[in-house]
């Protein structure tokens, strides 16, 4: 058994940890910081307590809040040419996945400088990238414990990854406060993205008994809480979608995705889709057509997914289907032929994309063109 473990971040939860930001900062000796995060958050006042910190404790900072979702690599380069000789010696990110991975991107252009293209790949860059505090608001994408940052390559309209091991933030301060506001559409498509992460990170080939550990706990405490976090913004049931994302982050961090993150990405980098709601259209189906590749894995995923252990795998593993597909129904997740934009003329590329994606390797059952291409029209003709 060949099985590895790697997990750096420190992690602190507690609500109101936004108001120890600045102590904690201090006491890890970052004194010149770039924020990086949205208008939303910005809009809305959930930095003010945060800046409030910050000053306390002297930190100088400067801040960058023009990320969109699905982040660019043009914002990258633009950040990094911005604030290229500013000497920051890290960065708080303060927002969902997109920001998250702009700041890992962008640590390793402060320190290395050149454009985000340049880091395509595993371990690219020479120089250590500066270190990164994250705070999410969201629940989520586990980008705060994961060493990938996926971009939007704006060109040639696919996203690339850019990993490399320096790029885990040293940090995560999770604090339920910032996801008391989310919208329901925002809410629901990254708690399905933390459902996706924990269920492939278990169901992949990849996948190890720490990771399998990690996703089962996970799987369960999303199923759990989603709706409750979603519809009713019940706080107890945030903090646990806002742990369970990071569990999922922390799983599939060590093992990794799969199929449905293929054509997901793939989807994304055409069409500019929300990651969360594209995964949540294409986990049911990927989940149902990798069943018969591994029965007992698809079993306990629906297990822990609330199915009764008396009725046998095979069933258990349909049930789950049909949970998956019920909870994008409960959480009015939009069908793939409700997004605008998606034309059938469009998935050959979208399952070429896929296939090339590096977790291709790593779904439970191999999938070429071909069955890229059958998963896309059952998803349109859902």
């Amino acid at each position: 058994m060949d099985v590895n473990f790697f997990l750096p971040t420190k992690i602190k939860m507690q609500d109101g940890l936004r108001h120890q930001s600045g102590k904690l900062l201090n006491e890890n000796s970052f004194n010149r910081v770039l924020i990086i995060t949205d208008k939303g958050i910005v809009n809305a006042g959930l930095l003010e307590d945060i800046y409030r910190s910050l000053q306390k404790y002297n930190i100088f900072y400067k801040q960058f809040d023009h990320i969109l979702p699905n982040p660019r690599d043009i914002d990258c380069d633009h950040i990094g040419t911005q604030f290229k000789d500013k000497q920051f010696d890290s960065i708080l990110a303060i927002g969902g996945g997109s920001v998250i991975d702009t700041a890992k991107a962008v640590s390793i252009l402060l320190t290395n400088g050149g454009m985000v293209k340049d880091y395509e790949g595993l371990s690219v860059a020479d120089k250590d990238p500066l270190p990164i505090v994250c705070i999410p608001t969201t629940a989520g994408t586990g980008s705060e414990v994961t060493f990938w940052s996926i971009i939007s390559d704006t060109k040639n309209n696919y996203k690339m990854a850019i990993g490399d091991p320096r790029i885990i933030p040293e940090m995560a301060l999770l604090d339920p406060y910032f996801t008391a506001t989310l919208p329901k559409p925002i809410a629901a498509g990254t708690g399905m993205d933390a459902l996706t992460h924990a269920i492939e990170a278990y169901t992949c080939k990849v996948a190890n008994p720490i990771t399998d550990a990690l996703a089962l706990h996970a799987i369960k405490m999303i199923k759990e809480n989603i709706i409750a976090a979603v519809d009713e913004k019940n706080e107890q049931a945030r903090e646990h979608m806002l742990i369970g994302s990071l569990i999922a982050g922390a799983a599939f961090g060590n093992s990794d995705t799969a199929g449905v993150h293929c054509v997901s990405e793939a989807v994304g980098g055409i069409y500019d889709t929300p990651h969360g709601i594209t995964n949540a259209i294409f986990l049911p189906l990927l989940f149902q057509y990798n069943i018969s590749a591994n029965i007992e894995k698809h079993a306990e995923v629906a297990y822990a997914l609330g199915v009764d252990r008396s009725v046998s795998k095979q069933q258990a593993a349909s049930d789950a289907v049909d949970i998956l597909f019920d909870l994008n129904k409960r959480l009015e997740i939009p069908t793939f032929r409700e997004i605008d934009n998606i034309n059938p003329k469009d998935f050959t590329r979208i399952a070429e994309l896929s296939v090339q994606s590096t977790s291709n390797p790593s779904n439970a059952r191999e999938m070429n063109k071909a069955d890229y291409i059958e998963i896309l029209n059952l998803a349109y003709n859902e």
